[in-house]
């Protein structure tokens, strides 16, 4: 598949149906908890089958309970959209996406409880509706609240943290079938290395999450970067808005897009001119030959938080894309000189490279997150589906960038050592331990959790 069929699959973000009012949400109908054998299923780019043939789809937190009771060995599964195994199971996988209310608002607390189940999309119309936000967005929005937590899953922005540091409390079942509650004011630095679970901590059930006012966004779209300016400026340019991020393919001496998100301010206007790259005079795509159809609003026109962070419409239904994605993370200071090792290889990586993605993420204090006590730069790539040519390519990559003591993302395709992994957390045995506090038997850990933590 090439850059143009990928880009539009891409820009199809998943049509979902909004709860509202907030109050009144009712879980939707839903079968009985289903035992199904001898079932393939595949991930969201079809690149892996799950090993598992056992699959259950429960209803309510009883059916889940006794699931999980039932079960030696037992994986969640959220959308899908891990492009490795780290979500795998050889035995049992459950999904809880019935169970997907908002079950209570907290005005006083400025909170929301949410059970796992809900994607980003199916809860950001109705909390706008009420008057709330979330301080960000991950790229895609129908992706579970539960799963994104698991891997660190961001959006981007200096100031913006991961998705997970709006978690204030958790609720999951642990590996007798009890449920079990975390929290930040209960439990301190201890629920902070709970929060990036990797899916090994239990299946979460429900999740409180910070809230803010709602807010509007504007975005604005220049081109042409030269790459000098943005080595020379980096932390500037990456911090001129709200959430800022750069696409680039690296063959180049520009940058091809700068996307900045501003929240709007009362007779703001941005410049046309941003660090020598100059203003895009319509919407564009990130591909600049492709439609711009199922983009978010561009050009400077304000909307609310949740339909301009994302790049591509909620509205959308993505198609599973034909790709690998994989995803590097450097102290935000090193991002300049990541930049440069990865333009060195710009010739090895061409063949493969569909487009690249340059975001910022704040700190965060999560054990095993790749943010852990590091303001980061974060270097995306979606690459064309050619694993046995990436296994040639990750490791140059990543040699490049080990200077940086660079940490790859959980949830997509990289060739680091278990070794190399676990000399990057310096909070690794603390994690491990907490892990056989609540999973003594091991029920919820899987081959690659037992390869990355455990070998």
């Amino acid at each position: 598949m090439d850059k143009r069929e990928f880009l539009k699959l891409s820009g199809n973000i998943l049509a979902v149906s909004m709860l509202s009012p907030i109050l009144s949400c009712r879980e939707a109908a839903a079968p009985s908890a289903k035992k199904t054998l001898g079932a393939s299923r595949a991930n969201w780019a079809n690149n892996l089958i799950y090993d598992s043939n056992t699959f259950y789809e429960p209803r309510n937190i009883g059916e889940l309970q006794q699931i999980v009771k039932e079960n030696k060995k037992i994986k969640a599964l959220g959308t899908k959209h891990c492009f490795n195994k780290i979500a795998d199971s050889r035995f049992s996988h459950v999904s809880i996406r019935n169970m997907n209310r908002i079950v209570s608002v907290d005005s006083r607390q400025m909170t929301a409880t949410i059970e796992g189940g809900a994607s980003y999309g199916q809860i950001c119309t109705a909390l706008h509706e009420e008057g709330y936000a979330l301080h960000n967005l991950a790229s895609l929005p129908h992706i579970s609240l539960a799963g994104a937590i698991a891997t660190a899953t961001h959006g981007s922005g200096v100031s913006n943290s991961n998705l997970g540091a709006m978690v204030s409390a958790l609720e999951f079942i642990n590996t007798d079938g009890d449920l079990v509650t975390l929290s930040r004011n209960g439990h301190g630095d201890e629920f902070s290395g709970m929060i990036t679970h990797l899916g090994g901590l239990g299946i979460l059930t429900k999740l409180t999450l910070d809230l803010q006012p709602t807010f509007q966004v504007r975005q604005d779209v220049y081109q042409h970067l030269p790459v000098s300016n943005l080595l020379e400026n980096f932390e500037a340019i990456m911090a001129g808005g709200y959430s800022v991020s750069l696409f680039t393919d690296y063959q180049s001496d520009q940058v091809n897009q700068v996307w900045v998100k501003s929240k709007v301010a009362k007779d703001d206007q941005l410049p046309t001119e941003y660090f020598g790259a100059i203003s895009a005079e319509r919407d564009i795509h990130p591909i600049l030959e492709l439609s711009a159809e199922n983009c978010t609003a561009q050009m400077g026109v304000p909307g609310p938080w949740f339909d301009r962070l994302p790049h591509f419409k909620m509205d959308f239904t993505p198609s599973s894309g034909k790709e690998l994605q994989s995803e590097y993370f450097v102290p935000l200071d090193k991002g300049p000189a990541a930049y440069e090792a990865i333009q060195s290889l710009k010739d090895e990586i061409a063949p493969y490279l569909m487009i690249s993605e340059v975001r910022t993420i704040a700190a965060d204090n999560q054990w095993m997150s790749p943010c852990y006590e590091q303001k980061s730069a974060a270097f995306h790539f979606t690459w064309q589906q050619d694993w046995k040519g990436l296994k040639k390519v990750l490791p140059l990559l990543e040699s490049k960038l080990e200077p940086f003591n660079v940490r790859p993302h959980w949830g997509k395709m990289f060739t680091m050592t278990p070794a190399k992994i676990h000399s990057l957390y310096p909070r690794l045995v603390d994690f491990k331990t907490f892990l056989m506090d609540h999973d003594a038997n091991g029920k919820f850990r899987n081959d690659f959790l037992q390869k990355y933590l455990y070998t």
